[in-house]
């Protein structure tokens, strides 16, 4: 799909993407490349990183990849330090990085659990921490979040927890950092997406079909539409929205199915209707 912003709004920016080596991730890292940015994208295996930077330079963009784990703190001060001697700033960091997977709670470990708020939630913080110095002439944080938690979701309470932890950096940093600083800190809630790991992994086709039928837009969402979003919240375009998550799902955690037809609610209005008209008004029901 044509993008709707110009091909230039990006220019001259660099930015860093944990978990840019794949899906939303990477979509996101391409579309700011495509749009002018210099690229670096931080993950744990080099040939995912070595398949996905070959792809971003042919489509034109200045890409490299550093291998790192946004768990450990001298990984992400390394993997930071050399996307600045490489490009010399840091204007954008998009926290994309995450672990998932389908689990009873009664079966998961407290290892497991831990897992996933490290990466989730720690590597957030632990990224941004490490990119602060580089980011306070008005520098721009997107952490990728999800709407699990907004309710509740089924056998996900490691990554509802860990992304409500998220939701909540974003806003405190927003408020610390965008005072102090004058940096935007933002978050991205999407919901299921097309050709993307966490589809795969955790929707079987009858659920997935079920999801898309619930979305107010009837259809799943796809990586390009989050990278929109991201695009938005990294240009100028959204120079005045800073501590918000935005919610990018069609609609879909809002969704609830319908206890009637359309037509029966018609019906059933009508005749509600016809009934108040036709009750007498001002006769008392007591015999008194």
């Amino acid at each position: 799909m044509e993008s709707p912003f110009k091909g230039d709004i990006l220019k001259g920016k660099v930015g860093l993407l944990t978990g840019g080596g794949s899906g939303i991730g990477f979509e996101i890292a391409a579309e700011l490349g495509k749009h002018g940015a210099s690229i670096a994208i931080m993950g744990r295996r080099k040939h995912v990183l070595d398949s996905a930077v070959s792809a971003l330079q042919s489509l034109g963009i200045h890409a490299i990849g550093v291998e790192g784990d946004v768990r450990n703190k001298e990984d992400a001060a390394r993997v930071i330090e050399t996307t600045i001697k490489q490009f010399g700033k840091l204007d954008i960091l998009v926290n994309s990085a995450a672990g998932n997977f389908l689990v009873p709670s009664e079966d998961l470990s407290p290892n497991g659990f831990r897992t996933v708020i490290d990466i989730d939630a720690v590597g957030t913080f632990t990224m941004c921490h490490e990119a602060l110095k580089y980011l306070k002439k008005g520098g721009v944080i997107i952490n990728i979040s999800a709407t699990l938690h907004y309710t509740a979701s089924w056998y996900q309470i490691h990554v509802s927890a860990a992304k409500a932890a998220v939701d909540s950096l974003t806003r405190s940093l927003a408020l610390e950092w965008g005072t102090d600083y004058g940096i935007r800190v933002n978050g991205i809630a999407p919901g299921p997406i097309d050709d993307t790991a966490g589809v795969t992994k955790l929707l079987p086709e009858d659920v997935r079909r079920k999801k898309q039928e619930a979305s107010a837009l009837y259809r799943m969402g796809k990586k390009w539409d989050i990278a929109m979003a991201a695009l938005y919240l990294a240009s100028n375009a959204g120079n005045y929205v800073n501590g918000t998550t935005l919610v990018v799902d069609g609609g879909i955690w809002l969704s609830k199915p319908r206890d009637l037809p359309k037509e029966a609610v018609r019906q059933l209005s009508k005749v509600v209707e016809k009934r108040s008209r036709d009750a007498p008004v001002g006769v008392p029901k007591s015999k008194l």
